[in-house]
């Protein structure tokens, strides 16, 4: 589509899990991405969940999600032939993306020195649990590994139990994100200068951009902060003054008792609310909100204990639509954790139309998906085609624009080199 942001541009996308989403995200923006997997398929077809709980490298709906906007052909290059064809592919590309162990590329003969010998423009972009430097660029990051290493998991959890790990895997979604954000950095400086470049992403150095936000509670208020959780105070045993989820009628909002005058109106308003319904103790509608410190001594434990215990109360009265509009109301910073049901129902998404759904003849039926989340007023940003079945596009690709003759394609074949 010649309209689409990144429809001039083709990109090579040699990753695995650790990078389908920057691949992704270029071909949302209308990039021409050509998933390459070797001949039977890449592993990531083998990650769950499978449409209906059928296991098939075609079902794998990980898959699916993250390489739509693709198209696909199979190539091992890790064989001259196959090296060949890739260099070939090269010549009429913009961005090489990778996410092999560092000196893989340098094995294979394809590092980033070499490829622009091919093409002087070309950008590689290369995913790695700890970049391509440093004592630990050998070592191999679980999802876990990095969350740990990052320092995230130090805020994760209850204050009283380990640390926790973000429950889906994601450690190398953010680090695709930033992949792709700095790939494109690259070709804005490629259109300035004329010159591409080799783009080095760790996904430890990903993973402690997000956790920047918790440098800011010592950047503003002085204090380091816990580990919160869920924790629960009904009991009398387990509670956190840093609480921020909390249990409703038909499931969870998020809360925090907030200090000073930033957090003083809605701790006052939400007061006055549980006070009109008969749920707000004697000594939390005298708080003077202004000064109160959550991590100060105003209140005893035990009063801490009982305001919590009644706020958790009053939650648990109301369903999460009654207590956000309510919130809206009173101007209480509160917002209820949506679920995926509640999100395919959610009148913000629908009146921005967001989701969209795409035909899957490999399924017999069509899956709902979530587009971009942005939106441009002169080019569309939209999902344009499914994820590639296996090989689909060889034909597409090696005879219709490398020039390969179908009897050529027969033979690499036959060497397993595609």
């Amino acid at each position: 589509m010649s309209d689409c942001l990144l429809a001039p541009f083709r990109v090579l996308d040699l990753t695995d899990e650790k990078g389908f989403l920057c691949g992704r995200v270029l071909g949302d923006f209308g990039a021409d991405v050509i998933k390459i997997e070797p001949p039977g398929g890449d592993p990531g077809r083998a990650v769950g969940p499978f449409y209906h709980d059928m296991s098939h490298p075609e079902k794998s709906l990980y898959w699916i999600a993250y390489n739509c906007n693709k198209r696909g052909i199979t190539l091992d290059i890790r064989v001259a032939e196959g090296k060949d064809i890739f260099k070939k592919l090269v010549k009429s590309a913009d961005f090489v993306i990778e996410s092999f162990k560092p000196g893989q590329m340098a094995k294979l003969g394809l590092v980033y020195e070499n490829l622009r010998q091919i093409n002087p423009g070309i950008i590689m972009t290369s995913i790695t649990s700890f970049g391509q430097a440093g004592p630990w660029k050998d070592y191999k990051g679980s999802d876990i590994a990095l969350w740990a290493l990052s320092s995230y998991m130090y805020v994760t959890g209850d204050e009283d139990r380990p640390p926790v790990c973000p429950s889906f895997p994601q450690a190398f979604l953010h680090a695709g994100l930033e992949a792709a954000s700095a790939s494109l950095v690259a070709l804005h400086h490629r259109l300035l200068t004329g010159e591409g470049q080799w783009v080095d992403v760790s996904a430890q150095d990903a993973l402690a951009i997000v956790n920047l936000q918790n440098q800011q509670y010592w950047n503003l208020a002085r204090f380091n902060p816990k580990r919160a959780g869920s924790s629960q105070m009904l009991s009398g045993v387990r509670w956190s003054r840093q609480k921020r989820l909390w249990r409703c009628r038909d499931g969870f909002v998020i809360f925090i008792i907030s200090s000073g005058h930033m957090g003083a109106p809605g701790n006052k308003a939400l007061t006055e609310w549980m006070a009109g319904e008969g749920l707000a103790p004697e000594f939390m509608q005298k708080i003077n909100w202004e000064t109160f410190d959550p991590q100060g001594q105003e209140l005893t434990d035990e009063q801490y204990r009982g305001m919590m215990v009644a706020i958790s109360g009053f939650f648990e009265r109301h369903t999460k639509a009654e207590l956000y509009a309510g919130a809206v109301q009173k101007r209480i910073v509160l917002y209820p954790c949506n679920t995926t049901e509640d999100l395919m129902h959610d009148a913000q998404l629908q009146a921005r139309n967001f989701w969209t759904d795409m035909l899957h003849t490999q399924l017999g039926g069509t899956l709902t998906y979530p587009r971009p989340c942005v939106a441009f007023s002169e080019a569309p940003c939209d999902i344009r085609r499914r994820a590639p079945l296996i090989g689909e596009h060889n034909e597409e690709v090696y005879v219709g624009e490398l020039g390969l003759s179908k009897e050529d394609l027969g033979r690499l074949r036959e060497k397993r080199a595609i």
